[in-house]
């Protein structure tokens, strides 16, 4: 099957975004159990920019800083990393922990640095990083997680509601079904379907719906042949959530995906960010998603012309 290569990082992100929580338990359950979620946690996009901005190591894939406070009423910083690549970052490691002490230096803040490999590379498993020099040692380790483990834990995977379940799935059958268009969209659709069996809400499941569509995507033929399937399947359902009339559903999900994304990003909605989403709507996913994942409040009005 002949395809652009999939941007996966743009996708994580918006999941990071919109459940964040579910990540953490999911991922990180020892970490999810310390944490008082009974109290807002407060997303540090603008503190994370700068310390990339002052690091200059290169790329920023998906990383995201977050102020949770611990069951003990203590303040503390989470800074998450996701690694996407099919080839193994000698300074992956070293990243992190420039990363992780920046931002003590600045703010004063002790941080836990956790990191998911979701990379292609059964070997390559970087927890640490450090040097010793004249009796002098540095030594930096942080907990990580492998998606190829999860091979392994496919029932699991199967049973579980919490949506990053459906997450790993789509990601694994993407790399194993990437010279395969038939065998992947009878995946697609199959955990389509789970979104329904499983009982998700509807917003939820117009976002793990654009999670599997940007991912999986199909050429023109077996597409269409999938919208029909999937046409077919909720009117049997009697929930047109996705294939309702022109797809308004699709549409209109992707409006309350976009405001949401705006609300973690900036806060409360006001007018002048309310007034690019029009815009943002005539965009694909694929286009809209990195705008407002990389660009700050000052950038995203100047760029729709509405600052």
């Amino acid at each position: 099957m002949t395809q652009t290569p999939i941007d996966f990082d743009s996708p994580w992100k918006l999941m990071l975004e919109s459940y964040f929580r579910e990540f953490v338990s999911f991922f990180f359950p020892q970490v999810h159990d310390q944490i008082d979620w009974e109290r807002q946690y407060e997303s540090l996009d603008k503190e994370l920019q700068q310390v990339v901005r002052d690091a200059e190591l290169g790329k920023r894939l998906v990383d995201k800083l977050v102020k949770v406070w611990l069951r003990s009423g203590e303040e503390i910083w989470v800074l998450v990393h996701i690694e996407i690549q099919s080839q193994p970052e000698t300074g992956f490691a070293e990243r992190i922990y420039v990363y992780n002490y920046r931002i003590y230096d600045r703010y004063r803040q002790r941080v836990a640095s956790l990191a998911l490999l979701a990379d292609e590379r059964s070997n390559w498993r970087p927890n640490q990083f450090g040097y010793e020099l004249f009796g002098c040692q540095v030594q930096f380790q942080f907990p990580i997680v492998k998606l190829l483990d999860y091979w392994e834990q496919w029932q699991t995977l199967e049973e579980s509601r919490n949506p990053f379940a459906i997450v790993v799935m789509a990601h694994l059958k993407t790399q194993e079904t990437r010279d395969n268009g038939v065998e992947r969209k009878a995946w697609k659709f199959n955990l389509i379907k789970r979104l329904y069996e499983k009982g998700y809400q509807k917003q939820d499941v117009l976002n793990l719906f654009n999670f599997i569509d940007w991912l999986m995507n199909l050429p023109d033929a077996l597409n269409r042949e999938f919208w029909q399937e999937l046409t077919q399947y909720e009117e049997e359902k009697r929930m047109p959530y996705v294939t309702s009339v022109e797809r308004m559903a699709l549409q209109e999900g992707q409006r309350l995906v976009i405001e949401n994304m705006l609300e973690v990003r900036f806060g409360t909605l006001d007018e002048q960010l309310a007034a690019i989403i029009p815009a943002l709507l005539e965009m694909s996913p694929k286009e809209y998603t990195p705008l407002l994942i990389n660009l700050s409040r000052e950038e995203l009005l100047s760029r729709f012309q509405t600052a």
